[in-house]
C-alpha cells in the first residue's frame, strides 16, 4: 500500500508563487508515473504536470495552461514530487491532487487547496 500526502497549498495573490509537495510512503516499488492534477468545481479533473518513466527514460508533460509557469520535479531519496507554481493566476484556483502509479496501481492523495485571489 502507498499513501500520498500533499502539502504546500494556500492563498496567494495573482502573480505569486507556491511550491506543492507530495510525499509518498509505503511500498513504492516501481514508479511508472507521478504527477499533479487539479479539480475545479464544475469542470473535469485535468492534468497539470506529470512525469513518466519508461525503459529508463523520463518524460514530462504539462498542461498548455501552465507550461512555462509550473515546473514538476522529484526527489527520489525522499520519495517526494514537487510542483513549483509561479505567476499564479485566478484560474489556477483548484484542489491540487497528487497521483502516482506504483507497481501497476493508481494512488491519489487527498488534495491541497490552492486559491489565487486578491
Amino acid at each position: 500500500q502507498v499513501q500520498l500526502v500533499e502539502s504546500g497549498g494556500g492563498l496567494v495573490q495573482p502573480g505569486g508563487s507556491l511550491r506543492l509537495s507530495c510525499a509518498a510512503s509505503g511500498t513504492i516499488g516501481r514508479i511508472y508515473t507521478m504527477g499533479w492534477y487539479r479539480q475545479i468545481p464544475g469542470k473535469q479533473r485535468e492534468l497539470v504536470a506529470v512525469f513518466t518513466v519508461f525503459t529508463g527514460v523520463e518524460t514530462t508533460n504539462y498542461a498548455d495552461s501552465v507550461r512555462g509557469r509550473f515546473t514538476i520535479a522529484r526527489d527520489n531519496a525522499k520519495n517526494t514530487v514537487y510542483l513549483q507554481m509561479n505567476s499564479l493566476k485566478p484560474e489556477d484556483t483548484a484542489v491540487y491532487l497528487c497521483k502516482g502509479v506504483f507497481g501497476g496501481r493508481i494512488y491519489w492523495g487527498q488534495g491541497t487547496q490552492v486559491t489565487v485571489s486578491s
